[in-house]
């Protein structure tokens, strides 16, 4: 392959499960980029939350590019320019988060900037503002709290109850929203038009780059458009069999270096 951008996921795909860049991993991206290879990284997390890994990787000296919000906000790493953003409606979002009062969900709102939330102490909370280096704000009731259009609803699930919930939101969505799986834990409603696969499509259009010149890197279901959209789409050992089996080629695992593994052995 002749490869001028990689995408990476984050988490369970560019870090292991201490949520760290290992050094090898993180030798073999550095190097890639002193060839010229752009770096994507591609993940669900709010923007803020694609810093810490773009500093590490040094992404601002390369061009690299922030797609956060499984591609609802696409940012430049080196100046912050938006190059698109997508959100929610808010009026239907408030009705959204009236109805998920009847599930067995902890719903996580952000603005960009924080988390709001009815429990600080929520399944999941603490994590997640943790991950993101992003405070959390607790509110009495989130849909009366409101007063702007969101990306995203995150929502954290108990994982034997996450199917189940999944398809009774899918259910009560409009086709122009939809839930996804970014983790064993976690589902999102997000406009139906955000995917990491359109994203990859707008980052490479914005480029100039083939989309055949481009590998990607994902472990969960939110990540199978990008494996699809992307010339080499790479599976993680650890990610879902659904994933792998989109896949065109499956690495090792997050804690095994599968993105150094994969960089040597098929984009070299």
């Amino acid at each position: 392959m002749n490869t001028k951008l990689i995408a990476l996921d984050i988490d369970g795909t560019l870090t292991n499960d201490e949520k760290n860049i290992t050094q090898a991993t993180r030798d073999a991206l550095l190097a890639v980029q002193e060839d010229g290879v752009r770096l994507v990284l591609a993940s669900a997390r709010p923007t803020p939350g694609l810093y810490a890994a773009a500093e590490q990787l040094h992404m601002k000296e390369h061009g690299g590019i922030l797609m956060a919000y499984n591609g609802g906000k696409i940012v430049k790493a080196d100046t912050g320019e938006t190059l698109s953003e997508i959100h929610m409606d808010m009026e239907k979002t408030r009705n959204i988060l009236h109805f998920l009062e009847k599930l067995d969900v902890t719903v996580i709102l952000d603005d960009g900037q924080q988390f709001y939330v009815t429990d600080a102490g929520g399944y999941k909370v603490e994590y997640e503002c943790k991950n993101n280096n992003m405070q959390c704000k607790e509110v009495e009731n989130l849909a009366d709290f409101l007063d702007f259009s969101p990306i995203k609803l995150l929502l954290a699930v108990d994982p034997e109850k996450i199917l189940d919930i999944q398809k009774e939101i899918a259910r009560y969505l409009d086709d122009d929203l939809t839930v996804v799986r970014t983790a064993a834990f976690y589902l999102e409603i997000i406009p139906s038009r955000i995917n990491k696969g359109k994203g990859l499509r707008d980052v490479c259009a914005h480029l100039g780059v083939s989309l055949s010149d481009t590998a990607a890197f994902g472990d969960s279901e939110n990540d199978i458009p990008m494996l699809t959209a992307a010339g080499l789409g790479v599976a993680m050992e650890n990610a879902e069999e659904a994933v792998k089996a989109k896949a065109d080629q499956v690495t090792l695992s997050n804690n095994q270096d599968g993105i150094a593994y994969a960089i040597k052995n098929w984009l070299g």
